[in-house]
């Protein structure tokens, strides 16, 4: 059941950023705002999942994860809805950034592929679609 939730979770997880990388290159930036303010509230679930990974006794490596997200996700708040800064230019802000972000993803892939190689590989694939969407959407277009 919690490795369902924490699939899940990661299938949101890569689904949504997915559509925020693409909103960057074919949206307006009050939807990118909106799709923001949606993936923040990922927050909810992943605390319910720390609790839960506590409650069933988990690998600690769940809560772990779980943390790096949560910390990923209050990073991408702090810079995008508060200081409202140009993180990605200014690579002593982008660092801490990408280190959550690589590490977030693989927490997703690793513990799922550890329940199910196919659930794993999904969230795989789906990451691959993420760095292309990703580079697509901070790709400058020269006309």
């Amino acid at each position: 059941m919690f490795e369902n939730l924490y699939f899940l979770l990661g299938i949101v997880n890569s689904l949504l950023l997915i559509t925020i990388f693409l909103l960057v290159s074919y949206a307006k930036a009050t939807q990118v705002a909106v799709a923001g303010k949606v993936y923040l509230a990922l927050a909810v679930p992943a605390v319910i999942g720390i609790a839960l990974a506590q409650q069933q006794q988990k690998p600690v490596q769940y809560t772990i994860f779980l943390g790096i997200f949560l910390a990923f996700l209050m990073l991408e708040g702090i810079y995008d809805f508060v200081l409202k800064v140009s993180f990605r230019d200014n690579w002593k802000l982008l660092t801490p950034y990408l280190l959550l972000y690589w590490s977030m993803n693989y927490g997703f892939i690793v513990m799922t592929w550890k329940h199910s190689a196919l659930q794993g590989g999904i969230l795989l694939g789906l990451f691959v679609i993420q760095i292309i969407a990703n580079i697509r959407s901070h790709t400058k277009n020269t006309k």
